[in-house]
């Protein structure tokens, strides 16, 4: 697979990297299977994807342990992301900034990624009542220890922000701003894909005139974007996407040209290419700095997802994926 470098530190990744959340947290949880989901974590590995994407929310706590079932078999091929800053509750999520706990939350995961050092250690939320330079001075020393390698920062407030009428990634660009005079930031996560693009308005070039890398979270839309999602076929009770205004039956059966378009450029590009592969390689178009991390819970989605690294669309491909209709519906 093409390897990629990003930040300032230098850090070399597949192209491609596994957003590992669906395993076992949040999506369907009926079709969660620890075993199946190793094996998955496995076939990535061995597809030549580096990146797996965890958090210590994720669960919580279960995400991190299942990722570091596979690294303590193969910890040298693999380049591990994981978050701390918020809590789960069990109706709430809350943000913890504080340094102590930082310290605590990145010794916590590395004994559960089975790994004396993260990668790569991003903030997930900002605490609103610790100032987001001192939540990022206890990161920065955690790299001094040598427990982390590089930190980076995941977008933040984005759909509050469009609801307050302010620019979509105005909080987050503050923010980073002000935690790059601390210590640098490697990596920028945040959702980016054809029917999400707003990144590549402001937070895109923010992260490529700094060398900061982009972490393309959600490049499949939720999977909608895969073709494989049934307009009215439902969504399990704990599934986010039973609730969300874009997964309604007539929002989902009203976004079906973003579907059929992505099929057009895939049949043109071969027999075995899929609209989720098209999807990917839109996303790592928009930059040699840019790292999606599709989410998967199985082996074969894994596979397919990484062969989108070998996928080079044209100009008239992304010509033709620019002239695709707008998303339809809200995502607040």
């Amino acid at each position: 697979m093409e390897r990629r470098t990003i930040g300032a530190a230098a850090l070399d990744v597949g192209a491609v990297g596994l957003g590992c959340m669906p395993m076992n947290w949040a999506y369907s949880a009926s079709q969660q299977r620890g075993d199946r989901s190793l094996r998955t974590v496995h076939a990535a590995l061995d597809a030549g994807v580096s990146l797996l994407d965890t958090a210590d929310m994720y669960g919580p706590f279960t995400n991190e342990l299942l990722v570091g079932r596979a690294l303590k078999e193969r910890r040298a091929e693999a380049f591990v992301s994981t978050k701390c800053g918020l809590l789960v509750g069990d109706q709430h999520v809350v943000a913890n900034g504080r340094p102590g706990y930082v310290r605590r939350a990145c010794d916590a995961s590395l004994r559960r990624l089975q790994t004396d050092v993260i990668d790569l250690y991003q903030l997930h939320r900002a605490d609103p009542e610790v100032p987001v330079e001192e939540t990022w001075g206890a990161m920065a020393e955690l790299v001094s220890a040598g427990k982390v390698r590089a930190l980076g920062f995941c977008a933040v407030g984005a759909r509050a922000a469009r609801r307050g009428g302010a620019h979509l990634h105005e909080g987050t660009i503050r923010q980073l701003e002000r935690v790059q005079q601390v210590f640098p930031v490697s990596a920028v996560e945040a959702e980016l894909s054809v029917w999400s693009p707003e990144a590549l308005e402001r937070l895109l070039p923010w992260c490529e005139a700094r060398g900061v890398g982009f972490l393309a979270a959600m490049p499949l839309g939720n999977g909608f974007l895969t073709g494989t999602l049934t307009p009215g076929g439902g969504f399990e009770p704990d599934d986010p996407r039973a609730r969300h205004p874009r997964f309604t039956a007539e929002m989902m059966a009203a976004n079906q040209p973003l579907v059929a378009g992505l099929r057009r450029v895939a049949a043109r590009h071969g027999e075995g290419v899929t609209p989720a592969q098209v999807a990917l390689a839109w996303a790592l178009a928009q930059g040699p700095h840019v790292v999606p991390i599709p989410g998967a819970k199985r082996e074969c989605w894994a596979v397919e997802n990484a062969g989108a690294a070998e996928l080079l669309l044209t100009a008239g491909d992304l010509a033709e994926i620019a002239r695709l209709p707008g998303p339809r519906g809200s995502w607040d």
